[in-house]
């Protein structure tokens, strides 16, 4: 069994739509095979299309009948079973509410007023956010060509006052990869004074690549912090869990910040399952992958390009400014993601159910010259 993606418009209020786009404007709720009125299609948050797994909403409801209790002994429950999971010990796990929550105990524990933070452009703009809360003052370097992390000008921006390196790989939002090989070299050149925060949130997509490994196996330098999440491949994006590995000592300067906000027993059950259902992560693997080439071949159809991906979304070339495209998809019902600062034509689509996807490509071809040209 699987939770709906969609959120009711209901609830989210009738500015939803509105704020998303930052303009005011008007569903077709009567095109032709158009889903319900209701419903308000989010494919720019890269959500799981097949939710939590059976045994983590299992674990959920028998969690929810304990609630009554403090969730201390589930999260010390799961902090073990990563720990035994990744091949390290105890105090080298740092759970926290999201791993955004843990990019931001990084920043504050390594970042602050004087020190900079160096970044790609585009990356998860969540980076920059948190940087502005801590003071810090944010570096971007733009990507490669190839859209892999232009590790040598990255290192090039590094000085005295920098306090952390952040890299998202697979990145976010063009879905790519940058080498493995080429992340250890840059490493070795790196100051001893400078954290790395190596976000792996979309690690699970990826699948067999010669260019890719993580690099949790590198946490034993208190230099590289790990971050993973149970918001994609997992499905529980609205518990709110996810993670980091690091050597002990970082870990502990990382625990430092952390916020008097426990993570739930629910959630902290509920990751502890996901984690003891393979099987789940394997099918959710397979069929994105195939979704993804779905999504490709519909593209194609229509002469359009896009960022090779290896995640559960696509950057798409749309040919236009991205913002109209936006605009025109919000005034249907759907949400998409742009524009992305590089990539002004472009707009990333998470990969929704398949019935998502066909009412995407049908509102594609409601756009003047949107239609197939094959």
């Amino acid at each position: 069994m699987a939770l709906s993606r969609r959120t009711l418009l209901e609830r989210l209020g009738a500015g939803a739509l509105a704020a998303a786009t930052g303009r005011t404007v008007v569903a077709d709720t009567n095109a032709p095979g158009a889903l319900p009125s209701k419903d308000f299609i989010r494919l720019h948050r890269n959500e799981s299309a097949h939710g939590p797994s059976r045994h983590a909403l299992a674990a959920m409801r028998h969690a929810a009948s304990q609630s009554a209790r403090y969730p201390d002994a589930a999260a010390a429950s799961l902090r073990r079973t990563l720990a035994a999971f990744h091949g390290v010990t105890v105090d080298r796990v740092v759970l926290g509410c999201g791993s955004t929550d843990v990019l931001h105990m990084a920043l504050q524990a390594f970042g602050g007023r004087g020190k900079t933070i160096v970044a790609a452009r585009p990356t998860w703009d969540t980076v920059a956010h948190l940087a502005r809360r801590t003071g810090s003052h944010t570096i971007e370097v733009p990507l490669s060509k190839d859209h892999s992390h232009d590790l040598e000008t990255m290192r090039a921006r590094v000085d005295q006052r920098t306090g952390l390196i952040y890299l998202c790989n697979p990145h976010n939002p063009t879905g790519s990869l940058t080498r493995r090989q080429d992340i250890d070299a840059w490493l070795h050149k790196l100051p001893a004074s400078v954290h790395v925060v190596v976000d792996e949130a979309y690690h699970d997509f990826v699948g067999q690549s010669a260019d890719y490994r993580t690099l949790i196996d590198r946490t034993g330098d208190p230099r590289v912090i790990v971050l993973r999440t149970f918001s994609k491949i997992h499905g529980l994006a609205g518990l709110r869990i996810g993670y980091g590995i690091a050597a002990a000592s970082t870990a502990t300067a990382l625990r430092a910040h952390a916020s008097s906000s426990d993570i739930t027993l629910i959630a902290a059950r509920a990751a502890t399952a996901a984690l003891d259902d393979p099987q789940h992560v394997r099918l959710c693997v397979n069929s994105i992958a195939d979704d993804r080439q779905e999504f490709l071949n519909q593209a194609n159809a229509r002469m359009l390009r896009s960022v090779d991906s290896l995640t559960n979304f696509v950057m798409l070339n749309t040919g236009r400014p991205s913002p109209e495209v936006v605009e025109h998809f919000a005034g249907h019902r759907i949400l998409v993601a742009g524009p992305v600062p590089g990539y002004e034509k472009y707009i990333r689509v998470s990969l929704g159910t398949a019935v998502e996807m066909r009412e995407f490509w049908r509102v594609w071809d409601l756009m003047p010259g949107g239609h197939m040209h094959t």
